[in-house]
């Protein structure tokens, strides 16, 4: 009988989540986190950081698209835009591919990542020679408190609040990007689970209203993240992402976010908006 491998991402104490692999590509410790890539029969290739999910193959397109495409045509004109964490390079992927913007910083800490997104995962990391980058390996928590009203567009591609992430779910760092931006900047992060991370959406959503006027949750359904369901937070100084006119909405090449999930992204089950009051 052939022997099966397999790997089992713990959600939470309570909850795992197991992938039968055909390979395991690459392996290493580097100076920040335990990294993986392995190839899946379910889900393609998949990048694991400290034994946890980050993105695979097959459903990627939908994280990359709606943390990103959501507050760029939410801001009428996205001309510069940071992107911090995201080193795989799928959020820069579909960036640049937007008519307005002129240039997207990436900031990552951990250069491995970028280095073994490019080679074993080069659909994601699909634009790191393009013009548009300024690509910098470095403390995105110390860029972003070293340049003040600089970006129109701010998104937090962090992994959970564990590791070198912890920093990037705190006030002083939701502090330090409202300084980033401009005048009419939007940030927009990833922020877990409603099901099993209510307790930390919650948390998110208080610190940026305490900061900002605008603050909104949208939904995306992304199988490999746990439950399922997954939430964002966008943050604005001043521009509603539901008063963007559906027809100014950038007519690009994408797989999940249109114009009309650009809407209805923001509607809410009873449940999280009663968790959000």
């Amino acid at each position: 009988m052939k022997s099966e491998l397999w790997i089992t991402e713990k959600q939470t104490e309570d909850l795992l989540m197991s992938f039968r692999v055909k390979n395991t590509l690459h392996e290493e410790i580097t100076d920040f986190q335990q990294l993986a890539v392995v190839d899946t029969y379910a889900y393609g290739r998949m990048l694991m950081l400290d034994n946890i999910v980050m993105t695979t193959i097959k459903d990627e397109f939908v994280y990359h698209e709606m943390l990103s495409l959501v507050p760029l045509n939410t801001h009428p004109n996205p001309e510069n835009v940071l992107v911090i964490g995201g080193g795989d390079g799928g959020a820069v992927r579909e960036i640049v591919r937007h008519p307005k913007v002129k240039q997207v910083t990436l900031v990552e800490i951990d250069e491995k990542v970028i280095v073994n997104s490019k080679k074993y995962l080069p659909e994601i990391a699909a634009a790191f020679d393009n013009p548009k980058l300024r690509l910098i390996v470095a403390d995105g928590i110390k860029h972003i408190q070293e340049n003040h009203n600089k970006y129109d567009v701010i998104l937090v591609d962090s992994t959970d609040p564990i590791g070198p992430a912890v920093g990037l779910f705190a006030l002083d760092f939701y502090r330090d990007v409202y300084a980033a931006l401009k005048e009419d900047g939007i940030m927009a992060a990833q922020t877990e689970s409603p099901y099993l991370h209510d307790k930390i959406i919650k948390q998110i959503h208080s610190d940026l209203k305490s900061l900002y006027p605008l603050v909104k949750l949208y939904l995306a359904s992304i199988p490999t993240y746990p439950t399922g369901l997954w939430s964002f937070t966008l943050a604005s100084k001043k521009h509603d992402p539901l008063l963007v006119k559906q027809d100014d909405i950038q007519d690009m090449p994408t797989r999940y976010y249109n114009s009309k999930i650009h809407f209805s992204a923001f509607a809410l089950p009873n449940f999280l908006a009663n968790i959000l009051e």
